[in-house]
């Protein structure tokens, strides 16, 4: 059952990175997605994982006008990759990004499996470059992998974001190459040491709210289904460290994802 909780006075939020197609939703989506709503949930952006589950994404977004959905193929699923199916959805009217692509290598090291995920992950960054649209990368212990190749194709790239961003110093510096940085429940994490360090080196203009939901609750929640209205509690604890009010720091993470993914989208 989605939370009861109360945020209808706060600014406007976009979770830019909120997998609504999981199988966890289907009991009560529409009372969740009616209450987050109302309380300041703005738009909400699906990014894909598994192709099988794309069709859901995109039925979701015709839909509910708020929900957008990107294309692409994680890297455990590389396997499943279908680059047909991505080009018949690219050009949906709600289809604002590519991804989530990348590299991770946190069950394996294989060369083998490497390999595949690199394949995997550079036909979308060429989708990305072919239809201009912006990237969400997912990197879990491949920061020299991820930057490498992301550098080799941001002179094509309009950009993207670093999702659950890691804290890596060479991963930020992307920031140059119009990389934004995705900020979720982590945050509130008591080992987010790194995070809560780097994360005053992070450009404002460049920081993006995510929930990664159902994965990645913010305290106090931790543990605990993740949904897009707890991206709150995310907003106050960034508020917090970067000495800033809530609805300043909301407002301005909204603005950096419309700049990104709505920027030339009339449906917005």
């Amino acid at each position: 059952m989605f939370l009861e909780l109360d945020f209808s006075t706060s600014a406007k939020i976009i979770d830019t990175h909120c997998h609504l197609d999981s199988e966890v939703f289907i009991d009560d989506l529409d009372e969740l997605l009616e209450h987050s709503f109302k309380n300041a949930i703005d738009k909400v952006i699906i990014p894909a994982a598994n192709p099988q589950d794309l069709n859901r994404a995109v039925k979701l977004c015709e839909r509910y006008k708020e929900l957008y959905f990107a294309v692409g193929t994680h890297p455990y699923e590389c396997d499943k990759f279908d680059e047909k199916l991505l080009r018949k959805l690219i050009t949906h009217e709600k289809c604002v990004a590519v991804g989530e692509c990348g590299f991770d290598y946190y069950r394996s090291k294989d060369e083998a499996m490497k390999a595949s995920q690199r394949f995997v992950f550079e036909a979308q960054l060429e989708l990305a470059c072919e239809f201009q649209k912006p990237v969400i990368i997912h990197s879990r212990e491949a920061n020299d992998d991820t930057y490498q190749t992301l550098k080799k194709y941001t002179p094509k790239l309009v950009g993207g974001v670093l999702h659950c961003f890691n804290a890596s110093e060479l991963l930020l510096s992307l920031h140059e190459c119009n990389f934004y940085f995705g900020i979720g429940g982590v945050l509130t994490f008591k080992n987010a040491k790194n995070l809560v360090s780097i994360l005053p080196k992070i450009p404002k203009k460049k920081l993006l709210l995510e929930t990664d939901a159902p994965y990645l609750s913010p305290e106090p929640f931790r543990g605990k289904r993740n949904e897009p209205i707890l991206t709150h509690f995310v907003a106050s604890k960034m508020a917090e460290l970067l000495a800033m009010s809530r609805d300043d720091l909301i407002t301005l993470c909204t603005h950096n994802a419309k700049e990104l993914f709505f920027k030339e989208n009339k449906a917005s």
